[in-house]
């Protein structure tokens, strides 16, 4: 039996089990990773890792869902997709030990702080799954590509593992591309020989859709992993049109970070509908409450 065969077999369990409970069925395919019978973004090859069929099973009263050793396992909890934030100037010693804390008992992503508080953050993370995660050039971008490339080395030194940098706005406005990417290539070449991963974020409310677009090739062509909207301090954050554009633009292979203002489950539903694969949030302890609460995912 082909890896497709079995798919569509366990495919064919997992709604039987749904039809004799008598849940809704989900979408034809949800879940498989087969041509023309997958969700939007989905990388799971088995009913059994995914996650919509999978809750419905358990909130229909199962207790434990089984899957054979060969599949991907069940995807995690939403928490896994979250960069717990906080960039507050103002952000206190006892704060960031709080958000710590927080990432490890919800067992977000990353926490999100700025460059000051990244030793800090990794000593009070270390031996955990949560990464540290940091800011060059932020808020506004505007600085050299040398200052951004020492932020970052001196970032990794402290322990940080993730570097979300904020490109050069005005030079991306004024056609200035070559130095755009120059620039989201100088932080990429400084992270990745360390195993860090770089967000570039746009600032998608200062551009145009074009300029978005515009952007997302950069990003792409200087060999970043992520491109993400926005730093949060700007005039809005994350829509669902601007995480559809990016989605589209920079294909299955990228990230997408959503950040700036998301407060609710559901508006993390709709960014991730969208294409967003992270999601930047100072409200993620809520978020993740909505979904234990029976907000589901």
């Amino acid at each position: 039996m082909t890896p497709e065969q079995l798919d569509q077999l366990v495919a064919a369990i997992g709604d039987g089990i749904l039809a004799r409970l008598q849940v809704p069925k989900a979408l034809k395919g949800e879940g498989l990773g087969i041509s023309d019978l997958v969700c939007p973004d989905c990388t799971q090859r088995c009913v059994q890792t995914c996650a919509g069929k999978t809750a419905r099973i358990m909130a229909a009263g199962a207790d434990r869902v089984s899957a054979g050793g060969t599949l991907t396992r069940v995807k995690p909890d939403i928490a896994g997709m979250i960069d717990h934030t906080l960039l507050r100037a103002d952000a206190t010693e006892a704060e960031i030990a709080r958000l710590c804390e927080e990432a490890r008992q919800y067992s977000f992503a990353s926490v999100c702080v700025n460059p000051f508080w990244v030793t800090k953050a990794a000593a009070l993370l270390k031996g955990s799954a949560v990464k540290v995660c940091t800011v060059v050039g932020f808020p506004l971008g505007a600085n050299t590509t040398e200052v951004k490339r020492a932020e970052t080395a001196d970032a990794l030194r402290n322990g940080a593992a993730e570097i979300d940098m904020v490109i050069n706005i005005g030079a991306l406005k004024g056609g200035g591309h070559d130095c755009v990417r120059a620039d989201i290539a100088a932080v990429v070449e400084t992270a990745h020989p360390a195993g860090a991963i770089v967000k570039v974020i746009l600032e998608t409310a200062l551009l145009t859709d074009d300029e978005k677009r515009t952007a997302c090739r950069l990003a792409r062509e200087a060999g970043a992993d992520f491109v993400k909207t926005s730093t949060g301090f700007s005039k809005h954050g994350a829509t669902v049109h601007d995480v559809a554009l990016m989605r589209a633009e920079v294909g299955p292979a990228m990230g997408v970070k959503a950040s700036g203002g998301i407060r609710s489950l559901e508006e993390v539903k709709a960014l991730a509908s969208a294409g967003a694969t992270r999601i930047g949030a100072s409200a993620s302890v809520k978020i993740v409450e909505g979904l234990r609460a029976g907000g589901g995912y």
